[in-house]
C-alpha cells in the first residue's frame, strides 16, 4: 500500500470513528436540573428554578409545539402550563440550542413531558433531529405522534395542519418581500 493510500485510509478511520463519538454524544444525557417550573414562554419552552436559585430556560428537546401565532400555539403552551407550571420538574440535559437554551427532556417523576405534548396532540415529534434522540425515545415519540394523529387529538382536528418549522419557513419568506 503507498503511503497516500495509508493516509487516506487513517484518514477515513479518524473521520468514521469521531462521527460515531459526536452521534453518541449527542443523544446521551449531559446532566440534569431539577426545580421548579417558574414560567411558560411557549408550548415547548419554560423556565426552571432551581436549588440555588439559578434559573434555567429549557427547550423541550425533540418536540416542535405550533408558534404562538399558529393555531393551536396558545393550547399548546395552556397544555404545557396545566402540566408542570409551579411543579417540581427534573430535565434530562441534552444540548443548548442557537439561542443559548438547554434543550432537555422534562419529567414529572417518571412521565416525560415532551412525549406527553405530542399524545395530546399539540406537538409534532420533530424528526429532523430524531438522530440526535436515543433510538428508543425516537421511537416512543414517532408513536405517540401516530397515535394522536390516528385519535384526531388537538391540532390533529385539522385537516392539514401546519408544521411549526414550514409556519416558521413561510414567515421567514414573506419577511424578505
Amino acid at each position: 500500500m503507498t503511503l497516500f493510500k495509508k493516509i487516506l485510509v487513517i484518514f477515513f478511520i479518524g473521520i468514521l470513528s469521531s462521527s460515531f463519538v459526536c452521534s453518541y454524544a449527542k443523544t446521551k444525557s449531559t446532566g440534569e436540573i431539577a426545580g421548579k417550573v417558574i414560567g411558560i414562554s411557549d408550548g415547548d419552552t419554560l423556565t426552571v428554578l432551581d436549588a440555588n436559585h439559578q434559573q434555567f430556560k429549557v427547550r423541550l428537546a425533540g418536540i416542535d409545539c405550533p408558534e404562538s401565532s399558529q393555531s393551536f400555539g396558545n393550547r399548546a403552551k395552556r397544555t404545557l402550563s396545566e402540566k408542570v407550571f409551579s411543579q417540581n420538574v427534573k430535565i434530562e440535559t441534552r444540548d443548548k440550542d442557537v439561542f443559548g437554551r438547554i434543550l432537555g427532556i422534562v419529567k414529572i417523576g417518571d412521565e416525560d413531558i415532551n412525549e406527553y405534548l405530542i399524545l395530546q396532540g399539540v406537538a409534532w415529534h420533530f424528526k429532523k433531529y430524531a438522530h440526535n434522540q436515543p433510538a428508543e425515545e425516537a421511537e416512543r415519540y414517532s408513536k405517540a405522534e401516530q397515535i394522536a394523529r390516528q385519535n384526531k387529538r388537538g391540532l390533529w382536528i385539522q385537516e392539514n395542519p401546519i408544521p411549526p418549522w414550514e409556519f416558521r419557513a413561510q414567515a421567514k419568506h414573506k419577511d424578505k418581500n
